[in-house]
């Protein structure tokens, strides 16, 4: 049997969790009060008037409100000076001061009212760089009531200030990776026949919040055949002996997220679990051995490629091999830019942050991927999280 895999439960899992004793601070004034500072940088640089940001990620990232988007407008301007603007409808106005981590004018809209006017008033005649989450009909219908503005794609000012993390972010993400990698080790232990993957799921829930996160952010629990499709097959599965088990899952702290994905086999890998798993690991190396400022993003998913091709797997994304990219950034989205994939030129920034999985699938008998999360230093990389040992003791308990 695989080192670490069996012999426990979720009642005794769960009975050994507690809140993670090294919490990390949460985001301060000063940092949000110099993100704006860098976002109203960009927008004089790019020749922007005005910076909209819809609700979801970005607002968190500027405002540190943490709605998500709805039909009912909810969005902050960036002017080139003074407070952000930020609009809402009035009878959430007492929910929204409770949140806000910044200093801002609120412009409160009724629910007959027509929030876009409001925001068109405002800006009168603008270039205005929008949030690309904000819906195209809410983008369509802000031009209806502003037909002097001029829309712009914000999403590369965007990315330019979430791309790059601070420290007080690095130690956040950290937090959560560390969590769910922990959670990962409890999921092993908990495995028997006859399991069904939805049991494992909420067991990972449950884990997630024992530990004190916000729950599961996502959960892909496969078996067997099942492992040999990148985001899994619908239906309910049982484990057997000797199966693969894929899991991927993550959580959220602070709204920053995780995103690890360990696959090891329930019983006794065979030979061709091992030399896949073994290229897999290879793999996953070589992107990480392959970061350095300034190279290009997608230099580091050629890195990963290179392993598998002299493996006779691809070329490409042809399978056997692997049919996605090698990762992509995260932070308080899961996935995020910049991408490790082919045409993303974007060099690499000490601050950076990216999920490292370059995936190998046989079809139709398994996949495995191992999945770990890096960010670029001023010399090369450095994990969050160890990546898995050997496919014999994939948590190094034996190491």
């Amino acid at each position: 049997m695989t080192i670490g895999i069996g012999g426990s439960n979720a009642t005794e899992q769960l009975a050994e969790l507690g809140i993670w004793a090294d919490v990390a601070p949460a985001i301060a004034a000063a940092e949000f009060a110099a993100r704006l500072a860098k976002a109203r940088r960009l927008m004089a640089e790019r020749g922007v008037d005005a910076l909209l940001i819809n609700a979801g990620a970005s607002l968190r990232y500027f405002a540190g409100v943490s709605w998500g988007a709805s039909e009912r407008l909810v969005a902050m301007l960036i002017l080139p000076e003074g407070a952000p603007l930020v609009v809402a409808p009035r009878f959430e106005l007492g929910s929204l001061e409770a949140e806000l981590a910044i200093a801002a004018e609120i412009a409160c809209w009724e629910e007959h009212e027509n929030p876009h006017a409001l925001l068109a008033a405002r800006l009168g005649r603008a270039r205005v760089a929008v949030d690309p989450a904000l819906p195209y009909q809410m983008a369509l219908r802000l031009q209806q009531a502003g037909p002097d503005l001029v829309l712009n794609d914000g999403g590369p000012l965007i990315d330019a200030c979430r791309s790059i993390k601070s420290p007080a972010e690095l130690a956040i993400m950290r937090q959560a990776k560390q969590m769910t990698l922990e959670v990962h080790r409890r999921t092993a232990r908990i495995l028997r026949p006859g399991i069904t993957a939805g049991e494992v799921t909420r067991f990972i829930e449950a884990a997630h919040r024992a530990l004190g996160a916000a729950g599961n952010s996502f959960c892909i629990v496969e078996f067997g055949r099942g492992t040999s499709f990148p985001h899994g097959l619908p239906g309910e599965r049982r484990l057997e002996a000797d199966d693969v088990v894929l899991i991927d899952t993550g959580c959220h702290v602070q709204g920053y997220s995780s995103d690890i994905t360990r696959t090891y086999v329930y019983g006794t890998p065979h030979d061709e679990h091992r030399r896949i798993w073994a290229i897999e690991r290879e793999a996953q190396q070589a992107a990480f051995d392959a970061v350095r400022p300034g190279v290009p993003c997608e230099a580091i998913d050629a890195a990963a490629r290179r392993v598998l091709e002299r493996a006779g797997l691809g070329p490409d994304y042809r399978l056997p091999g692997l049919p996605h990219r090698t990762g992509h950034g995260i932070g308080l989205s899961i996935h995020e830019g910049p991408y490790l994939v082919r045409g993303d030129a974007t060099p690499l920034a000490p601050g950076m942050c990216f999920s490292n999985e370059p995936m190998i699938v046989l079809p139709d008998r398994f996949g495995i991927r191992l999945e770990d999360h890096f960010h670029v230093t001023e010399t090369g990389a450095a994990w969050f999280t160890q990546p898995s040992h050997s496919i014999d003791d994939p948590f190094g308990l034996a190491a």
